[in-house]
């Protein structure tokens, strides 16, 4: 029987932390999440230590696709310190929580990107810092076992292949904000970067 309690779960800090403890191998990861969206349901979800999974991902996709190169430690890393454009994760996240972070979906640089913008991202960055933990399984084909997984647990926020009540409710939100997203103006984010948000966040924290 596969076990859904792992002994350690990792912060944003501590996979971004050098050397990182994130093996480059193929794999199974796991996201555990304290406090969950307004409207994501968790009956049903497996819990541990205050923390509720909600999402599972794997690293390579498959063999033979265009990021079949990647490895747990670049997907992971991905996912707590990219961008809505490169990870599905925090394109969910971020969609979920826009009300509360007052960053919606947006076009950054020439209009065909869509990210949080910089600040937007930033912000969620430090929400996962607060609220998210990954653990992962080492596995050569983990597409596989992501199969299984996803038909015998329950995981809200996965869509690809899940059959979860809440897959449509997902989609239309993430399709939604895709459409908004289309309507409006093209961020400016001229001069801005994520290491410059992230010191002008620190700076007026400083100064409160």
């Amino acid at each position: 029987m596969f076990n859904f309690y792992p002994d350690k779960t990792f912060s944003r800090s501590e996979v971004m932390s050098r050397p990182t403890p994130v093996p480059a191998v193929n794999g199974v990861y796991f996201w555990w999440f304290k406090d969950v969206p307004t409207g994501v349901p968790t009956e049903g979800c497996i819990t541990q230590d205050g923390y509720t999974l909600l999402y599972v991902g794997i690293s390579p996709d498959k063999k033979g696709k265009p990021n079949s190169r990647a490895n747990l430690r670049q997907r992971i890393k991905t996912h707590y310190s990219g961008n809505a454009e490169g990870s599905t994760l925090r394109r969910t996240l971020g969609v979920l929580l826009a009300k509360e972070s007052n960053f919606p979906l947006r076009r950054v640089g020439s209009g065909k990107r869509t990210t949080f913008t910089h600040p937007g991202e930033q912000w969620l960055d430090q929400w996962m810092e607060q609220n998210a933990k990954v653990y992962w399984v080492a596995d050569e084909e983990p597409w596989v076992l992501e199969e299984t997984l996803i038909a015998s647990i329950s995981l809200p926020l996965n869509l690809q292949g899940n059959n979860h009540a809440f897959k449509p409710v997902l989609s239309e939100m993430r399709s939604k904000a895709m459409a908004e997203a289309k309507i409006m103006e093209v961020a400016d984010e001229t001069g801005f970067s994520r290491s410059v948000v992230a010191e002008m966040i620190k700076q007026a924290v400083q100064v409160d």
